[in-house]
């Protein structure tokens, strides 16, 4: 596959959702940053907006402080990432309670990866859930939350085989999840395939696709190779002798990422997930070209405050 081609067709965008996904800030500068990215996409209307939590869980304070100020703080309905790593079952529990309290009424249920980060051995604890459906099971316990669960149309990269990794899919699906959102992948047939592989399957939640707009190609290729994700050949051509002109390598990150989610909607999906490393701009001309547009928008209880 050369890679996905811009459509000449007029995009119809009505029927397209969006959701975006930042990182929880740990500095003052990444605080600021995350709020203007936030205050930058907030416009474009997206179905929700969602925080991850760090490796090991090591981001739960920020990320519950930094969902529970966009709740109050803005109209946008907001998601917040729930892990199991390295957490006991009573303090899992404690954060399903903090947001329930917090306003918060959708979780992205997930593992988590090890705090030595992606590829380190994952050892559940004995007094902790073992699994994203154990976790799932959990949230849906206590009742009242939309749950999404992570999807890999490349498996995971400690499952054995698609057989097991979409097994445990089904269970998360079984427990409670409403939907699947996919790590990022850039080949569509992929994603197509593993879709099929799916419905096979008997899951019939929606699966969302994650898109990654490619701000760095070189640190994106190296983290796609430690957690299973194929870089082709065509995407590494398109990014050559990019790294010492980031102007122009945004360019091309915009025009790649606006192809593959182009492609996708001739497809036949509708829904897309965009992972975009608390940087708006990138995400933002992706939903431009795809037929979004930003809409005037009530302003933010901060701004209404200042």
């Amino acid at each position: 596959m050369r890679g996905p081609r811009l459509s000449r067709r007029p995009l119809q965008s009505a029927g397209i959702d969006v959701s975006f996904e930042f990182f929880p800030p740990s500095s003052d500068a990444m605080e600021a940053g995350l709020w203007k990215s936030v205050h930058r996409l907030a416009p474009i209307g997206p179905q929700f907006v969602s925080v991850t939590y760090g490796a090991g869980g090591s981001t739960r304070e920020r990320t519950l402080k930094t969902v529970s100020r966009i709740v109050r703080e803005t109209g946008l309905g907001v998601a917040g990432h729930l892990t199991c790593v390295d957490a006991s079952r009573a303090e899992v529990d404690s954060v399903i309670h903090a947001y329930r309290e917090a306003g918060v009424r959708s979780i992205v249920a997930l593992r988590g990866d090890p705090a030595a980060g992606v590829g380190a051995r994952y050892v559940a604890r004995e007094d902790g859930y073992r699994n994203a459906a154990e976790l799932t099971a959990a949230i849906s316990a206590v009742g009242g939350f939309d749950i999404a669960v992570a999807a890999y149309p490349e498996k995971h990269p400690e499952s054995p085989d698609f057989a097991t990794d979409i097994d445990m899919l089904k269970r998360k699906v079984d427990n409670g999840a409403t939907r699947a959102i996919t790590q990022f992948f850039f080949d569509n047939d992929t994603f197509e395939s593993y879709v099929e592989r799916v419905r096979r399957a008997g899951i019939y939640v929606p699966i969302v696709p994650g898109i990654l707009p490619v701000h760095d190609f070189a640190k994106v290729a190296g983290f796609a190779g430690r957690c299973g994700a194929h870089v082709p050949a065509w995407m590494a051509e398109r990014f050559e002798g990019l790294e010492n002109d980031p102007q122009t390598r945004a360019l091309v990150a915009a025009a790649v990422a606006a192809e593959q989610v182009t492609d996708l909607i001739e497809r036949g999906v509708d829904n897309f997930h965009f992972y975009t490393m608390n940087r708006a701009d990138l995400s933002f001309a992706i939903c431009h070209l795809i037929g979004l547009r930003a809409r005037a928008e009530p302003a933010l209880a901060s701004e209404q405050a200042a």
